[in-house]
């Protein structure tokens, strides 16, 4: 085992995210991959997040709002973390396991590259680009309505979020490549062309995860 990882049968290496450190208990591995997860959330979520909060007259609602957002995010990245370390253990018990892995991070990439290109994303795209603060926002207003975009906007990012969780979170690289087609996705005034292209290359990369796995399988 690596600093970046372990490595494992079928020539990957599993990120030292999804492991507990010596000594450490499951809470604590959860509560440090949920720290690193929030912080990268922030960070990724705040550029297309801001045209949402800025609709709010009072700085205090919008900090409610935002709050609310991302606890829908800490939600999200808590049921991340269960289903990865679960993944995981079963790679790291069983070998057959474990050699499939490249050939399921394909399959995952192509799913989530057609997920971009369909109907269902293009809709819930349009409403998170629409959002706005509600009508005469109270405290609790405003922090029921952060709270329903981040289900909304962690329904839409759903294909790219998949793309880095099996890409590796931990890579600076494709980090900011989510980031950046999230924020286009948002921003940009022709977002389905962003969409497209998203869809496309995460389709392509699948199929050639799915080709080198199988080609390093004969």
């Amino acid at each position: 085992m690596s600093a970046g990882g372990a490595a494992m049968p079928g020539g990957w290496t599993l990120s030292m995210m999804w492991l507990r450190m010596p000594g450490q208990t499951w809470p604590g591995g959860a509560a440090a991959f949920l720290a690193t997860w929030i912080v990268m959330m922030v960070a990724m979520m705040v550029p297309p997040l801001a045209p949402m909060l800025a609709t709010f007259g009072r700085r205090g609602l919008a900090a409610l709002a935002g709050a609310g957002y991302f606890s829908v995010w800490a939600l999200f990245g808590g049921a991340v973390y269960v289903l990865g370390a679960a993944v995981a253990a079963a790679e790291l018990r069983w070998p057959a396991v474990a050699r499939q892995a490249p050939l399921a991070t394909g399959i995952v990439l192509v799913a989530a590259g057609w997920l971009q290109l369909t109907r269902w994303k293009a809709d819930r795209l349009a409403r998170c680009r629409a959002c706005a603060a509600p009508p005469s926002p109270d405290a609790a207003r405003a922090l029921r309505h952060g709270a329903q975009f981040g289900v909304l906007c962690s329904a839409c990012c759903a294909g790219l979020m998949a793309v880095l969780l099996v890409a590796g979170m931990m890579h600076l690289a494709v980090a900011a490549a989510v980031a950046g087609a999230i924020a286009l996705e948002r921003l940009a005034p022709r977002p389905e062309r962003i969409v497209r292209a998203t869809g496309v290359i995460t389709i392509g990369s699948g199929a050639f995860a799915i080709a080198r796995a199988l080609v390093a399988g004969l």
